[in-house]
């Protein structure tokens, strides 16, 4: 692999966040897909609903994120169908972390936030391209992380209303694109609570 190529799979570009708020989840990505210096696309989902109450978030390869979540979304189907009871999001974020591990020789090169509901409790997990598992309460992958985690520093708070997560969100994602070339041309939102899971999309 060249140096220029290891360079871009280890800084995947996106600007992509996961936060816990009071009665559930927000995962969020913009929509700019890059290749080296040339913006290919401007409409690219990097959000993506596992069950009805865990979705996921990915900044990276866009065919690896499309893999990564399709093969989780059909395990998480199969165990519904199995044990007659939804997937919780610590065995969503377990499967998907297996699934990176057992790609490590060939990478699935994404970074990961899974989230969502397990009963009335919002969880999210962090995981690598190589599948490490992280628990958190906020969370920023991609190359406009730096920027994007220092505004979820500075203004996340505990028992945040959906209504704060949600500014709090598009906030730092705001300020990653103003200094991050890799994202932009607005923002893809997941805001998951115990009704389910609300898709919302806005523009910068």
């Amino acid at each position: 692999m060249s140096d220029q190529a290891q360079g871009r799979f280890s800084m995947p570009g996106a600007t992509t966040i996961g936060l816990v708020f009071d009665n559930g989840v927000i995962l969020a990505s913009e929509k700019r897909a890059t290749w080296g210096s040339m913006i290919m696309s401007k409409t690219v989902k990097k959000v993506f609903t596992i069950s009805e109450q865990v979705g996921v978030a990915c900044a990276g390869l866009i065919s690896d994120m499309q893999v990564l979540s399709r093969e989780v979304e059909a395990q998480a189907k199969l165990f519904t169908l199995n044990a007659k009871r939804p997937m919780s999001v610590k065995a969503a974020s377990k499967v998907m972390s297996n699934v990176l591990f057992n790609r490590r020789m060939i990478p699935l090169i994404t970074q990961t936030i899974v989230g969502g509901m397990t009963g009335d409790k919002p969880e999210i997990y962090v995981l690598d391209l190589l599948g490490s598992l992280l628990p958190d309460e906020y969370a920023a992958v991609g190359s406009g992380a730096q920027m994007a985690t220092g505004v979820l520093e500075q203004g996340y708070k505990d028992n945040m209303t959906q209504e704060d997560a949600k500014a709090l969100v598009l906030k730092a994602i705001r300020s990653a694109v103003r200094r991050d070339t890799m994202s932009g041309d607005g923002v893809d939102i997941l805001i998951v609570t115990k009704d389910g899971i609300v898709e919302e999309s806005a523009n910068f």
